[in-house]
């Protein structure tokens, strides 16, 4: 990096900070004379930093808000916070706001020397990360996850399904999503062939191959719409869906792929799921039985007629 880039770096992070700076100060602080302070000002205009300048004896320059979000300059102490801020923001699963956290963080922490990542993990780990009443998630699984969808690369992880059965899966990730308090990874599992949707928090030692993956036609709009299970390789007739879950309604919400106002709270333990859907009844089956919950069904024949094919699947498994 030349002298003046290294300066003009430096001079964009003093003016980042919400103070006005006379002219001498910056000159003194740069370790240069006013005119070239004055002149690093326009360069930095010139690029797009909306610096602006007060006269008189209180005056200075400053930046002000712009258009565009410019790049921003932290010391060592910030990058740390905003990287731990980042973690328990994603870890929260926040509406609105979960998916940029974990983006954010995944840049972040890609450019954060070993020192300061390693800094990062310690103060990351006094702090506790949940989402919500749900399970603890691994910020560093998320950010790897994150980062193997961004740059296209195969990923290898340990996986423990809902019997706590652990697997080796080899996957090719296409996103992250966050619903009803949990983070999911949507990726096509290459040992099994097919389109598979993976609790983030059941994930343990993630690592990218390196190899990259070729884009596969996802069957679904996106993978918010594929964890929900609105697959686009399912047919369009509809059924109609009314459970009793002998659960709260924070545990029930985002498992089911449901749309707004389709779960009711009976009462602190109880959840009504009334809904007319244009998925797989089998797959709305499988998620009645992963919640761990018992239920009871109320004109429900294409849920029932699922539920009786899987009981008889699981018979047969279990037979001597």
């Amino acid at each position: 990096m030349t002298d003046t880039a290294a300066r003009l770096l430096r001079l964009l992070s003093l003016l980042q900070l919400p103070r006005e700076w006379p002219g001498s100060e910056l000159a003194d602080r740069l370790g240069v004379t006013d005119r070239t302070v004055r002149r690093d000002i326009d360069r930095l205009r010139e690029l797009g930093y909306p610096v602006v300048a007060a006269m008189g004896a209180s005056g200075g320059y400053r930046l002000t808000a712009g258009s565009a979000l410019p790049p921003l300059i932290l010391d060592a102490d910030e990058a740390v916070a905003v990287a731990v801020g980042l973690r328990v923001a994603a870890g929260q699963a926040v509406a609105g706001i979960e998916d940029a956290s974990v983006r954010a963080l995944t840049k972040l922490e890609q450019v954060l020397p070993a020192k300061l990542r390693r800094r990062v993990r310690v103060v990351g780990a006094a702090v506790a990360v949940r989402t919500g009443e749900g399970p603890t998630v691994d910020p560093e699984v998320l950010t790897t996850l994150a980062a193997a969808v961004t740059n296209r690369e195969r990923l290898r992880f340990t996986y423990r399904d809902a019997t706590a059965t652990e697997s080796h899966r080899h996957t090719e990730p296409v996103g992250v999503v966050a619903a009803g308090r949990r983070w999911y990874l949507v990726a096509y599992d290459l040992d099994r062939a097919a389109w598979r949707t993976y609790r983030a928090d059941r994930i343990t030692d993630p690592h990218p191959t390196g190899a990259r993956v070729t884009p596969r036609e996802l069957p679904a709009a996106d993978v918010a719409d594929y964890v929900a299970g609105r697959r686009t390789d399912w047919g369009t007739t509809k059924y109609h869906v009314d459970v009793t879950i002998e659960a709260p309604v924070h545990r029930v919400t985002g498992r089911l792929g449901e749309e707004p106002g389709t779960l009711h709270p009976v009462d602190a333990t109880t959840t009504r799921h009334l809904d007319t859907r244009d998925d797989d009844p089998a797959w709305l089956a499988t998620q009645l039985l992963t919640l761990g919950a018992p239920f009871h069904l109320h004109n429900s024949p294409e849920l029932r007629t699922c539920l009786r094919t899987l009981e008889a699947r699981l018979a047969s498994a279990l037979a001597d």
